[in-house]
């Protein structure tokens, strides 16, 4: 037996934390675009756990996926870049793919450039697991330039997978390169959101104090106390008609949100059930009741695009009709309430939908945004579902809802929000970071609108979803949907009839606990300075000299820097107070 040397022992245990601090440490990407290139990035985290990425060396590690004859080549571009391609495809899955061993306690982060041969088409990125497919993504796939597709995904359980991709058009090749897997632990993922959190939501302060003669006051003490009990991020939860008159129902919801949204009373078919007949008196008490007690107001909604959801007399009206009725809801809504909500959702699920467009033209929505902006210069907002909530959608993925709020403002030039609805079922914590990413790129505010969850371990999603969305840069305001009502909730309630909380209500009530901002105590060191992190909000500063019994009281606003998931990496400067405390 051959003893090892402790100094080696010691060399290795050093490398071996080196190691796995590296490992701990690994951040997290927000980069993502929509913009479609000649030539695609490099892949994210050098591709990962991907073999053979940018398809350096050929078909190395890929192979032919379906078995209906479809065919798979290398090919070239004029700069020589290597892609990889599928053609002769006789069904939607008929591309290539790459087995690859998922864990379960995983989380991944994926992403790929695509490209199609003509026209444009949406891509999705499958997983086939033991546990059946797994979507990871899409994207909409242009010729001529190259598009990113940004996903993630979880598995059930541990096992080989195999990575393909997909689109309906089986007339069209589908070009891939620089694809990227990325694995990361719970505890590399929760990193990122304490990091989050840490850079969107608080702020570095530095303090330093000097006396009337310019020396550095050493020893005295210094507070903090915030004045609001609530945090500055806008987090709420929608109301109906029955909060009004019912006391324990407004204790319970006062004490804890900050901004609200109302469920149906502002929808047109709750305000015009007769044409020509309009009611605004639900809306306008609970108007009156959440600005009494200084809550915040979302406009939801002017229009809503489904046509199962229009007031029944809209439905038999002739487009000339129509047009007339819709701007003077319009006009009516609007006027009435300007100046006095946070945003406007403006045609609802507008991507799913398309009853104003077909009845009134492809600018339909547009024309709505520049209308109601001219009548209250507040944020527009789109509103949409599955975006975010699940990673197969195609029809309103984040590229895709790109591309209608970019038609929107290329005629409407006013402020501009993008809201999520967030009704989960399943949830894909990878994706819904990687679809926020691409939303962001956007550079306007992101709101989650309607957040609930409809799952057997509802509470623990609940706070998994919420945490999620908090720590992201890109959101700036979370809206829960589970008002209730005689005959129960929606789908999610925080608490029963009585309003005792249930367990989702507890989750809530522990992360408004982490989230508000809290007390500081401290002392000026020997340079005069004192440093701490606060959350956004403000302050009243007191510092105290205990030797000189002098005391020094301001207030003082801890300011949000701006920010967005494109320079989350970028250091944001502390806020740094200069104070002289006369002695």
């Amino acid at each position: 037996m051959v003893e090892t040397p402790k100094a080696w022992l010691l060399i290795l245990c050093a490398s071996l934390l080196c190691v796995e601090y590296t490992i701990d440490a690994l951040s997290y990407d927000h980069s993502a675009t929509i913009e479609c290139l000649e030539e695609p990035l490099k892949p994210q985290y050098n591709g990962g756990i991907i073999v053979n990425p940018q398809f350096t060396y050929g078909l190395t590690g890929w192979s032919s996926f379906g078995g209906n004859g479809g065919k798979i080549m290398q090919k070239k571009s004029k700069d020589g870049n290597s892609f990889i391609v599928a053609y002769n495809r006789y069904q939607p899955y008929d591309t290539f793919s790459q087995k690859i061993y998922l864990h379960k306690k995983k989380l991944y982060a994926f992403s790929a450039w695509i490209q199609v041969s003509h026209g444009k088409e949406p891509v999705t990125a499958v997983f086939k697991t033991t546990d059946g497919f797994t979507f990871a993504g899409s994207a909409v796939a242009r010729s001529g330039c190259w598009s990113m597709l940004k996903g993630g995904l979880t598995v059930n359980s541990s096992g080989y997978a195999e990575l393909y991709f997909q689109s309906n058009s089986i007339n069209v090749e589908i070009w891939v390169d620089n694809v990227s897997l990325q694995p990361f632990t719970e505890v590399q993922w929760r990193s990122h959101q304490v990091e989050g959190i840490a850079k969107a939501r608080k702020r570095d302060v530095k303090v330093h104090v000097i006396d009337s003669k310019g020396e550095v006051l050493q020893g005295a003490n210094i507070h903090f106390r915030p004045r609001q009990s609530k945090a500055s991020f806008p987090f709420g939860c929608v109301i109906n008609k029955d909060i009004l008159g019912n006391q324990a129902y407004q204790s319970w919801f006062t004490s804890r949100f900050s901004v609200t949204v109302f469920g149906n009373e502002l929808k047109w078919y709750s305000t015009e059930r007769v044409r020509g007949v309009e009611n605004y008196t639900d809306a306008d008490a609970m108007l009156a009741f959440a600005k009494q007690n200084g809550i915040s107001v979302r406009g939801h909604c002017i229009f809503w695009d489904d046509p199962y959801y229009q007031p029944e007399w809209v439905k038999s009206l002739s487009p000339a009709e129509l047009k007339d009725a819709a701007y003077k809801r319009l006009q009516s809504v609007v006027s009435r309430y300007s100046g006095k909500f946070v945003g406007w959702d403006v045609n609802n699920e507008n991507l799913h939908h398309q009853f104003f467009e077909q009845m009134l033209g492809a600018n339909a929505s547009d024309v709505f945004f520049q209308m109601a902006y001219q009548l209250d210069p507040t944020r527009m907002f789109m509103n949409e579902y599955n975006t975010i909530e699940w990673s197969g959608e195609t029809v309103a993925s984040p590229a895709q809802y790109l591309t209608k709020l970019q038609e929107i403002r290329s005629f409407y030039k006013g402020p501009t929000g993008i809201g999520v609805e967030s009704h989960f079922i399943t949830l894909n914590i990878p994706y819904v970071r990687a679809a926020l990413d691409t939303l962001a790129s956007a550079g306007v505010p992101i709101w989650l609108t309607e957040l609930d969850v409809y799952s057997a371990d509802q509470a623990f999603h609940l706070e998994q979803i919420l945490r999620e969305a908090h720590a992201h840069p890109a959101v700036q305001g979370i809206v829960l949907w589970a008002a209730r009502t005689a005959a129960g909730c929606y789908r999610m309630c925080l608490a029963d009839e009585k309003y005792n909380n249930l367990p989702t209500g507890d989750v809530v009530d522990k992360l408004i606990n982490e989230w508000k901002p809290y007390s500081v105590d401290g002392e000026i060191g020997s340079d005069g300075e004192f440093k701490t992190s606060l959350f956004h909000g403000e302050y009243d500063l007191t510092i105290y000299h205990p030797s000189t019994n002098t005391t020094l009281n301001r207030m003082f606003k801890v300011a949000a820097p701006e920010i967005s998931a494109q320079n989350l990496k970028d250091t944001v400067s502390p806020m740094i107070l200069h104070l002289q405390v006369d002695v």
